[in-house]
C-alpha cells in the first residue's frame, strides 16, 4: 500500500509537471513575429474580397440529407484545393453517400505530414426565428443589436460584425481559413514547414454515419504525423482553444401510448390516462430538473478525472457569470464551472410532444407522446453498456418496450407501452493527451500568433474524433476557429469575423511554424 501511494503521488506529481510544461508560454521569435505580420498584411489588403467569397461559399446549401447539395459543395472545394497545387479525391464509402474530400500538397524537404479535419455539411435549416434566409448570408453587426451592414460602404471592417448564415460557423469558417492562409502564405513566398494532407467531411451533421468506413479504407492514405481537428467554437472568453478530444454520444426516440383517439378531456380526463403526462413522468424518471441522471449505473464505466484534468480545468479561465448574464439565465444546474462537467455524460432533452402544436390546443387527451434525447458519452461509456442500462431502468419503472408500432392487442395488455428507437449511429468519446511533443508545438505555434490558447482536456460536443483514432492511431488535438456564440445548430448562425481573421494566421502559423 505503501508503494501504491507514493506512485499515485509521482504519478499527480508529473502530470502537474507536463500540464505546467504544456502551458509555458512559447517565446516570440522575429520568424514568427515576421510571418504574422506578413500574413496579417494579406488579409487585410484582401479582406473584402474574403468575405464576398465566404459568402458566396455560405450561400450553397449543404444539409447533409440532400447529396445533390453536399455534392455541390464536395465539387467546389475539389476545384479551391487543385488551384491551390493540391491532388484531390473525393472518398464515399459507397455509391449515393456524402463525399469527404481529401487533398494532398507535398512540401520539398518537410519531414513532417499535418493531417487537417474539417466538416463542410451544415445543420437542417427549420429551426424558427431566422433574421435572413439560411442560405442568403447576410452581414451583420454584433448581437443584440445584430443590424444589417452594407459591406460596400463599410469605409472600415469592424471584428465584430458577423456573417449570418448556415454552417457559417459550423464548420466552413476553418475551411475557409485554411484556403485563406495558404493563399497568404503563397502571395508572401512563404513555404510550409510540413506536408500537407486535407480530409473535410459531408455529413458530420448527420452522425457521420459512413465517416467510419471511409477512413478505416484509406489508413495509409490519411496517413499522418499528427491530426489537426477544426471543428468546434473557441473557449467563451474568446481566446484560441486547444483541446484533446470530445465527448460520443448516443440518441434515442420514446413514443408513449394513451386511448386508441383523443378524446374530450372533460368526459375523459378523470379515467383515461394521458401520453402528456406520461411522456413528462418518462423524462423525470431519466433525470432531474438539476441535469442528475437517475439511470442506475449509466455513468460506472467512466473513470475519475486526471490530476492533469483536474489542473487544466481549474485553470481555464472564469467564464460562468458572463454567459449567465449573456444568457439572461436566473441559475445554473450541475457543476460550478462549465466545463467541468465535460468528463461527466449528459442527458437532453432535445423536443418533447403531447397533443396540438400551437395555441390554442384543444381540450383533449391526446392518443399519444413522444421525445427526443442525446446522452453524450464520457470517456470510458460504450453505446451498448448506455443502452442497456437505460432500459432496464425504463423497465423496473414500469415500462413495457416495444420497437414497433403497437396494435390494438398490444396497447390493450400493457398499462404502460413505450416505443424505444435508438440511432443506428452515435459514438463513443475519445480523449488524447495534451503533453505530447507535436501537441506541445502546435500550442507553441498558436502561442506565438496569437497568445497562450485555453487547453481543454475534452470539448463537450461530439465529432468524429473516435474514428479517426482508432482507426490510423495518430496523434490529435482540436484547434478550433468558430466563436462561442455562433448559434450552431440554432437559427441565425454566424461568424465573427474576428474569428475568421484569427483563424487565418493561426492555420497559417500550423503549416508553416510548427516545429517538433
Amino acid at each position: 500500500c505503501r508503494h501504491k501511494g507514493m506512485m499515485m503521488k509521482n504519478r499527480t506529481m508529473i502530470g502537474w509537471a507536463l500540464l505546467a510544461l504544456v502551458a509555458m508560454p512559447a517565446l516570440a521569435s522575429p520568424a514568427s513575429d515576421r510571418l504574422r505580420a506578413q500574413v496579417r498584411s494579406w488579409r487585410e489588403a484582401n479582406e473584402r474580397k474574403l468575405i464576398t467569397d465566404y459568402s458566396a461559399f455560405v450561400a450553397m446549401p449543404s444539409v447533409a440529407s440532400t447529396l445533390a447539395d453536399v455534392d455541390r459543395n464536395a465539387d467546389y472545394l475539389e476545384t479551391q484545393l487543385k488551384s491551390r497545387g493540391f491532388t484531390t479525391q473525393q472518398l464515399r464509402a459507397r455509391p449515393g453517400t456524402p463525399a469527404s474530400v481529401f487533398a494532398e500538397r507535398r512540401t520539398p524537404g518537410a519531414k513532417r505530414t499535418l493531417l487537417l479535419y474539417a466538416h463542410y455539411d451544415g445543420q437542417p435549416v427549420n429551426q424558427p426565428g431566422w433574421l435572413d434566409p439560411p442560405f442568403q448570408p447576410t452581414l451583420r453587426t454584433a448581437p443584440p443589436a445584430s443590424a444589417k451592414v452594407d459591406l460596400a460602404a463599410a469605409t472600415t471592417i469592424d471584428k465584430e460584425w458577423r456573417l449570418h448564415g448556415r454552417a457559417s460557423g459550423d464548420d466552413k469558417a476553418t475551411i475557409a481559413a485554411t484556403l485563406w492562409a495558404l493563399d497568404a502564405l503563397a502571395a508572401k513566398g512563404i513555404k510550409p514547414m510540413v506536408n500537407i494532407k486535407i480530409l473535410w467531411e459531408g455529413e458530420e451533421e448527420a452522425g457521420s454515419p459512413n465517416f467510419g468506413t471511409i477512413v478505416r479504407a484509406n489508413k495509409a492514405l490519411l496517413a499522418a504525423d499528427l491530426l489537426i481537428l477544426g471543428d468546434g467554437p473557441v473557449h467563451q472568453s474568446g481566446r484560441p482553444l486547444v483541446s484533446g478530444g470530445n465527448r460520443g454520444i448516443v440518441d434515442f426516440e420514446a413514443t408513449v401510448y394513451g386511448p386508441a383517439r383523443a378524446l374530450h378531456d372533460g368526459h375523459y380526463g378523470n379515467w383515461v390516462p394521458s401520453p402528456t403526462v406520461m411522456i413528462a413522468d418518462l423524462v423525470m424518471q431519466l433525470r432531474d430538473d438539476q441535469g442528475s441522471i437517475k439511470v442506475p449505473g449509466l455513468a460506472s464505466e467512466v473513470p475519475p478525472p486526471s490530476a492533469t484534468d483536474k489542473a487544466a480545468l481549474a485553470a481555464l479561465p472564469a467564464v460562468e457569470q458572463q454567459l449567465m448574464d449573456e444568457l439572461a439565465l436566473g441559475r445554473h444546474i450541475g457543476t460550478a464551472r462549465l466545463a467541468d462537467g465535460y468528463l461527466m455524460p449528459t442527458l437532453n432533452v432535445r423536443a418533447i410532444h403531447g397533443g396540438d402544436t400551437r395555441s390554442p390546443a384543444a381540450n383533449a387527451i391526446a392518443a399519444q407522446a413522444w421525445a427526443s434525447f442525446d446522452i453524450r458519452l464520457a470517456p470510458g461509456q460504450t453505446i451498448a453498456h448506455v443502452k442497456q442500462a437505460v432500459e432496464t431502468h425504463l423497465t423496473t419503472q414500469g415500462w413495457h418496450i416495444i420497437r414497433t408500432t403497437p396494435d390494438a392487442a398490444t396497447r390493450r395488455a400493457h398499462p404502460k407501452l413505450l416505443k424505444l428507437d435508438w440511432d443506428a449511429g452515435g459514438s463513443v468519446a475519445v480523449k488524447v493527451p495534451l503533453d505530447t511533443p507535436a501537441a506541445k508545438a502546435v500550442i507553441d505555434a498558436i502561442t506565438r500568433t496569437a497568445g497562450p490558447p485555453v487547453l481543454l482536456p475534452l470539448m463537450g460536443g461530439t465529432t468524429p474524433f473516435a474514428e479517426i483514432v482508432e482507426a490510423l492511431a495518430t496523434p490529435m488535438i482540436g484547434v478550433t476557429v468558430a466563436n462561442a456564440d455562433d448559434n450552431q445548430h440554432a437559427a441565425n448562425e454566424n461568424i465573427r469575423l474576428g474569428n475568421l481573421r484569427d483563424g487565418i494566421e493561426i492555420y497559417a502559423a500550423l503549416l508553416a511554424d510548427t516545429k517538433w
